[in-house]
C-alpha cells in the first residue's frame, strides 16, 4: 500500500462573478489550486471560459446546479424546477423534500442535468471532475441520474463529499450543530453513493475536506490539516473570493501553505490523476 499523500485544491462556483473567478485564477498562478468547478449558468461564465482556457493547468470540472442558481433549459420545459425569471429555490430544506417527494419532477431534473452538461462540452474544455452546488449531485434524485446515463454523459471522476468528522474535530473547534448535521448527512449520502461509484469505475478521492467548514477554509485550518493529511488522495474544496471570502483567497496563496505542502511531501493533483 502506497503511503503517498496527494491532494486536489479545489474552488467551487467558478463563473458565479467576476470577484470569484479573478480569485481563482490568482490562487492557481500564486498559490496552491489545482481544480475549479465551473457553474455553467452563472453570470461570469464566459469570463471563466475564457480564464481556463488561458490556464490549461487549471483542472476545470462541472459545478451542477439546482439551487442557489439559474437553469439552462428555460421555464416552459422545467417549471417544476424554477421560478419565472429561470432561478432554482434558495431554501436548501424545501429543495431537497421537494425533489426527493416529488417523482413527477425527475424527468425534468434528467433534462435539466443533459444539458448542464451540454454547455460545459461547448466549451471545449476537458471534464476534470463533476459535482454539485451545495453538494446536490449526491441527492438520491439527482444522483440516479448520473449513474444510469453516467456512460452518456461522461462521468469518470466525482466528488464523494465524505469530510470524516472526527478528524475535522481536531482541525476546528465551534459550529458543533452545523459540523455534527452536515456529516450525518454526508456520511449516509456517501455511503449510498459509494458501491455505485465503484461498480461503474467512477474514480474519488478517499476524503473531502471543507465541507465542515463552511467558508472557513483559512490559513490556520489548511496549516492543521496540511500535518494530519492521511494517505491516499483526498480533495480541500474552497470558495475563494477577492471579497465576501477573502479569507479564502488568502490562505491559498499564503507562502506559509505552500511551504507546509512541501515540507509534507504532499503532491499537488487535479482530479484526473486519480
Amino acid at each position: 500500500m502506497t503511503s503517498a499523500r496527494r491532494l486536489i485544491v479545489n474552488a467551487d462556483d467558478f463563473g458565479r462573478s467576476t470577484s470569484i473567478n479573478q480569485a481563482i485564477i490568482r490562487a492557481h498562478r500564486e498559490g496552491v489550486l489545482t481544480t475549479a468547478s465551473l457553474m455553467v449558468n452563472e453570470p461570469a461564465f464566459a469570463e471563466a471560459v475564457a480564464l481556463a482556457r488561458e490556464n490549461p493547468r487549471l483542472g476545470t470540472g462541472l459545478h451542477l446546479t439546482f439551487i442557489c442558481g439559474h437553469s439552462t433549459l428555460p421555464r416552459e420545459e422545467i417549471t417544476g424546477l424554477v421560478s419565472s425569471a429561470g432561478a432554482f429555490d434558495d431554501n436548501p430544506t424545501r429543495v431537497v423534500f421537494r425533489y426527493f417527494f416529488r417523482r413527477g419532477l425527475r424527468e425534468q431534473l434528467l433534462a435539466e442535468v443533459h444539458a448542464q452538461f451540454q454547455r460545459f462540452r461547448a466549451t471545449g474544455l476537458a471534464l476534470d471532475h463533476v459535482n454539485g452546488h451545495l453538494h446536490l449531485h449526491l441527492h438520491p434524485a439527482v444522483f440516479s441520474i448520473l449513474m444510469e446515463d453516467s456512460v452518456k454523459l461522461g462521468i469518470d471522476r466525482l466528488r464523494l463529499t465524505f469530510d470524516p468528522f472526527w478528524l475535522n474535530v481536531r482541525l476546528a473547534r465551534g459550529h458543533w450543530c452545523y459540523r455534527g448535521l452536515h456529516a450525518l448527512i454526508h456520511h449516509c449520502l456517501a455511503a449510498n453513493a459509494r458501491p455505485q461509484l465503484q461498480r461503474r469505475g467512477i474514480r474519488h478521492t478517499r476524503f473531502v475536506f471543507g465541507l465542515l467548514q463552511n467558508a472557513r477554509v483559512d490559513e490556520t485550518y489548511l496549516g492543521k490539516l496540511l500535518s494530519r493529511l492521511p494517505v491516499g488522495d483526498s480533495e480541500l474544496y474552497s470558495h475563494p473570493s477577492l471579497d465576501e471570502f477573502k479569507h479564502e483567497l488568502d490562505a491559498l496563496i499564503s507562502p506559509r501553505v505552500r511551504a507546509e505542502i512541501q515540507a509534507q511531501g504532499i503532491q499537488l493533483i487535479q482530479y484526473h490523476d486519480v
